[in-house]
C-alpha cells in the first residue's frame, strides 16, 4: 500500500523522535529542528548620539542636505523622546529647507511644534515652516493658495512669538505677502473691468480696499472703483471713492486720473463720511496713529 501524506508525516515524527533520543547528548544539532541552520543573532551597537549629530552637521557643511536628513532621522529614531531627538527633528526641518525640499521642511517643523510647543526653539520651527510656505509663493497670475498659507504661518509667528528675533522679518514678509494677494485680486478685477462686467470688478476692488488697504494696490483699487461706478451710472459712489482716494493719497497719480474722470462728467469728488470706504480708512488712520 502506498504511504499517504498523513502516514509519511507520522513516520517522520517517529524518526525525529527516535533520532532525538539517540542523540540526546549531542550539542551539534537541535533534535527538534534537524534542517535549520544554527543562527547566531548579530548585536549592532547604536552610534553615539553626539557622533550622529556631528555627522549630520558635517553633511550640512558640505551642502549634502539629503545625507544630513538621513543622519538626523537616524538620530531621532535611535534616541526617541530624548533631547537629541528634539534637536535632530529641528535640524531635519532646517536641512530640508536648505535643500529646497520645502514640503518636507513644513512636515518636520509641524512635528516639532506638536512635540515641543514650549521649547526655546519653537519660534524658529515656526519661522522655518512660514518661510517654507513663503518660498513657494507663485507669480501673481497663478493660484495663491501658497500665499494664503504663508500669510497664516507668518501671522502665527508674530502673534505667538512677538519678542522673538524672527518677528521683525516676519512682519516685513507679511506685508509682501499681502501685497501679492492684493495683486491677484487686482488682476482679476481688471479682467472684469475690461470685459465690462462692472459688478464683478467692483467686488474685487472692494476686497482689495477692505482686506489690503495698506498695500501699494489700494490707490489703484480706489481709482478703478471710480471707473466702474461711473460706467454703471452710480455717481455718488464714484464721487465717494475718488474723494477717499484724494483724502488718503492726495499726491497719487491714480487720484489725478479719478479726479479727471469725474470732471469729464461735470462732477467733483465728494466723500460720504458714513460710507464703507470712508469707515475703512478712518479705521486704518486710527490704528496707524495708535501704533505711532
Amino acid at each position: 500500500m502506498p504511504v499517504t501524506l498523513r502516514t509519511r508525516g507520522a513516520a517522520a515524527a517517529v524518526l525525529i523522535t527516535a533520532f532525538g533520543l539517540g542523540l540526546g547528548g549531542c550539542d551539534a544539532l537541535d533534535p527538534t529542528n534537524l534542517f535549520a541552520e544554527k543562527y547566531k543573532p548579530e548585536v549592532v551597537q547604536d552610534t553615539p548620539a553626539d557622533k550622529l549629530y556631528s555627522e549630520g552637521l558635517a553633511k550640512i557643511e558640505d551642502s549634502d542636505y539629503e545625507g544630513a536628513v538621513k543622519k538626523f532621522d537616524s538620530l531621532d529614531k535611535q534616541y526617541a523622546y530624548s533631547d537629541w531627538s528634539r534637536r535632530a527633528l529641528l535640524m531635519t526641518a532646517y536641512a530640508n529647507y536648505e535643500g529646497q525640499k520645502y514640503d518636507d521642511a513644513i512636515t518636520a517643523s509641524k512635528r516639532y511644534l506638536q512635540r515641543h510647543p514650549a521649547s526655546k526653539d519653537a519660534a524658529y520651527a515656526q519661522y522655518l515652516m512660514a518661510m517654507s510656505q513663503y518660498k513657494q509663493i507663485p507669480d501673481v497670475t497663478r493660484d495663491q493658495d501658497r500665499s494664503e498659507k504663508a500669510l497664516v504661518a507668518l501671522q502665527e509667528l508674530v502673534q505667538k512669538y512677538p519678542t522673538s528675533e524672527y518677528s521683525t522679518d516676519a512682519k516685513a514678509k507679511i506685508q509682501i505677502t499681502r501685497d501679492q494677494l492684493a495683486g491677484k485680486e487686482m488682476e482679476v478685477g481688471r479682467y472684469y473691468l475690461e470685459h465690462r462686467n462692472f459688478p464683478a470688478a467692483i467686488n474685487r476692488f472692494r476686497d482689495v480696499v477692505s482686506k489690503y488697504q495698506t498695500t501699494r494696490h489700494a490707490e489703484e483699487a480706489l481709482e478703478r472703483l471710480t471707473e466702474a461706478y461711473m460706467a454703471l451710472g452710480i455717481v455718488a459712489e464714484a464721487q465717494n471713492s475718488a474723494a477717499v482716494l484724494g483724502h488718503n493719497f492726495p499726491d497719487s497719480p491714480w487720484y489725478k486720473d479719478a479726479h479727471a474722470l469725474l470732471q469729464n462728467g461735470g462732477l467733483e469728488p465728494r466723500e460720504e463720511k458714513g460710507s464703507f470706504l470712508s469707515k475703512i480708512y478712518t479705521s486704518v488712520m486710527g490704528r496707524t496713529a495708535a501704533a505711532q
